[in-house]
């Protein structure tokens, strides 16, 4: 089978799907590779690179044309345009590989399966032992809390670190990161290695242990935390009563210090807020808020998505891009998640897409003209699968 990899189309998006080396070893595992000229340049990656592995350099028409597995970093109902721009390309049957946002978007999901195309959404990966290494929500929230407190900290107009020197000895600054997953945890670690004082604080108690591990002192307020983990191991959205206490609680701490970082996001749903207008109003001025809840809503209750604003002095960023900052590494690990997924679902260079595989099970929407998904059916009021409407 032939995998065709694309230049990325979405605004700011510096990421390319397959990196060389992940492109050799598909191309070792029987599969051909063809790449649209130019996809891997933004990310570091010159075609020169690719054309040394023994991938084949065409233009895009002919990815679209050739290509039996479509592999990209946003899929078409990820991004504006995506739907017009790719799918009219696309053949029946072909298979398209990618973060689609089909629980925010599943009316794409509908409009791909109109088309007869079969697209598998990255972003649904069961969390299981065996797709840890498949898993791009974790390869990309490594690489956004890593970037965060670079942000953060470029915008604090005080250094990180506490020094001594000779004009006197310099306070560390004091870093609070609300939400301890991946990103959170990578903030932490980053933010501490600058020299950071850091709190964080989580709704799942059970993080506390993992907080500790990387230096930071965990937060706990006076609240009901029981069953605010689901199945996953995913924070819950929790009751508006259950937000209002955790916000008067929370007030104190984001007051007294000068970065706050907010990870928490819900896939498909708009972004809680976390910290509201009072809270910024009581940091200090010059303190920073970086929100990487941004795309849906934002933690802050002053967040602009892709604006950098200051209110009462509080620098507030809420960048969308920030994975895309440092492409060549995120490239690097998304790369790996698509090649042990398509490796891990095939035999000498054949997809097989068997429905009683967990994995398929997770991130199959569309297929044969229908949309197979549970969740996906259940979000555009389709009845379950097998059945029909009465039934």
């Amino acid at each position: 089978m032939i995998i065709g990899v694309t230049r990325e189309t979405a605004a700011q998006e510096r990421r390319v799907a397959l990196n060389p080396a992940s492109a050799a070893a598909l191309i070792k595992a029987g599969f051909s590779v063809l790449l649209e000229e130019g996809a891997g340049v933004a990310a570091g990656f010159p075609d020169e690179e690719y054309r040394a592995k023994d991938v084949g350099l065409v233009d895009r028409g002919e990815i679209f044309a050739k290509a039996d597995i479509v592999v990209q970093v946003q899929g078409p109902g990820s991004h504006d345009g995506g739907l017009e721009a790719d799918l009219p390309l696309c053949r029946k049957g072909q298979i398209l590989v990618g973060m689609q946002d089909p629980l925010g978007n599943p009316q794409a999901v509908a409009t791909m399966a109109e088309k007869g195309v079969t697209a598998i959404s990255l972003e649904l990966v069961p969390r299981i032992t065996r797709a840890q290494s498949m898993d791009v929500l974790s390869s990309m929230a490594t690489v956004a809390g890593y970037q965060a407190v670079l942000e953060a900290a470029a915008h604090l107009p005080r250094l990180f670190p506490m020094l001594m020197t000779a004009a006197g000895t310099l306070a560390p600054a004091k870093v609070f990161v609300v939400g301890v997953g991946v990103a959170g945890l990578q903030a932490i670690a980053t933010a501490k290695r600058l020299g950071a004082v850091v709190e964080a604080y989580d709704v799942r108690p059970a993080v506390k242990d993992q907080v500790i591990s990387v230096g930071a002192k965990f937060v706990e307020f006076d609240l009901d935390t029981a069953g605010a983990e689901d199945k996953g191991g995913y924070a819950k959205e929790q009751s508006a009563e259950f937000i209002r206490r955790q916000q008067e609680q929370m007030q104190a701490v984001v007051a007294r210090n000068d970065v706050v970082i907010t990870t928490a996001a819900i896939p498909g749903r708009k972004s809680p807020v976390l910290v509201t207008a009072p809270m910024v109003e009581a940091m200090a001025p010059g303190s920073v808020i970086m929100d990487l809840a941004a795309e849906r809503g934002g933690n802050c209750e002053l967040t602009r998505a892709d604006e950098v604003v200051t209110a009462h002095g509080v620098t507030i960023l809420g960048p969308t891009d920030l994975v895309s900052r440092k492409p060549y590494h995120a490239s690097q690990m998304f790369a790996k998640n698509i090649e042990t997924l398509l490796r891990s679902l095939s035999k000498e260079g054949v997809l097989a897409l068997d429905p009683a595989d967990e994995v398929v099970a997770g991130t199959l929407l569309c297929r044969d003209g229908e949309v197979v998904h549970p969740r996906i059916r259940e979000l555009l009021g389709l009845p379950a699968a097998g059945r029909e409407q009465g039934d």
